[in-house]
């Protein structure tokens, strides 16, 4: 009897600390960051396919988007922080700047999206021949060299990546690629696949207070703030559905696994998100 209830006893203190690691790691995620693949080519190529990064969910505050969604119990963030939901408003809530690279709860799907600011509240917004206007002023770019990746199936989905023209030996995936600038000053990338498409030019929109407007760097292949909300459209994105900053990429790996090692890229470890 004295051995069955020793066997209980290491069976109740195994629940019990898996359960509080769980508390805690929940609590970790909640407050603090939020571990984050990057599972499209949206955001090339600040962005790759299969980055690993954590993000900063402390930069802007907490709203009921802190929360996480845990699907498979059929409980969405609204759920859980259903207490500090409502009036678009977050706790200890600070602004983004232009330019963030930042996750957040799609507005009609509830799915995480990760893309930059480019409008704040206030601003007019408007695309024209894939040059961004912000408050009627053009935001500059300056042709830069082609962006080439590998052209084969990348991540766990296998998708090939678009391209703009096909180059070298080995039959690799370019596009064309500018530096954006800002504003603010803040700078980077932004790859054009094709001129003319249909976000390439859009109508003037001024952000609505509390809201803002978001755009991928890899313009030809990202659905963003372009394109008006319904299930795939992001349209303004309210300031409560903000998760967090990404900040700096921790791990990165090009193949279709992450236990490929062949195919980790070492030189993308701990890189700084600009």
């Amino acid at each position: 009897m004295a051995i069955e209830a020793k066997k209980d006893n290491a069976v109740v203190e195994t629940i019990k600390t898996v359960v509080w690691a769980l508390a805690i790691a929940g609590i970790f995620r909640t407050l603090f960051f939020q571990p984050f693949w990057i599972p499209s080519g949206s955001m090339k190529s600040t962005l790759l396919i299969g980055d690993f990064l954590f993000v900063n969910k402390m930069a802007y505050g907490y709203s009921y988007a802190s929360c996480p969604n845990i699907r498979f119990l059929g409980l969405d963030a609204k759920d859980i922080c259903a207490v500090i939901d409502g009036e678009n408003t977050r706790v200890m809530g600070s602004e983004p700047e232009r330019g963030d690279v930042i996750v957040f709860r799609h507005p009609t799907s509830g799915i995480d999206y990760i893309k930059r600011v480019i409008g704040l509240p206030g601003d007019t917004v408007q695309v024209r021949d894939g040059v961004v206007y912000l408050n009627g002023e053009p935001v500059p770019q300056e042709p830069t060299a082609d962006f080439v990746e590998v052209n084969e199936q990348q991540g766990p989905q296998g998708g090939k990546p678009r391209c703009k023209s096909i180059v070298g030996s080995n039959g690799d995936c370019a596009k064309e690629a500018a530096i954006e600038t800002l504003p603010n000053g803040r700078s980077y990338t932004v790859l054009n696949i094709r001129d003319g498409n249909g976000v390439d030019n859009t109508r003037v929109e001024t952000v609505p207070a509390g809201h803002y407007f978001f755009m991928g760097d890899n313009r030809d292949n990202s659905i963003d703030s372009r394109v008006h909300q319904n299930a795939r459209g992001v349209g303004f994105v309210p300031y409560e559905n903000l998760i967090g900053r990404a900040d700096r990429i921790m791990f990165s790996s090009a193949g279709r696994s992450m236990l490929a090692f062949w195919t980790w890229r070492s030189d993308r470890y701990f890189a700084a998100v600009e």
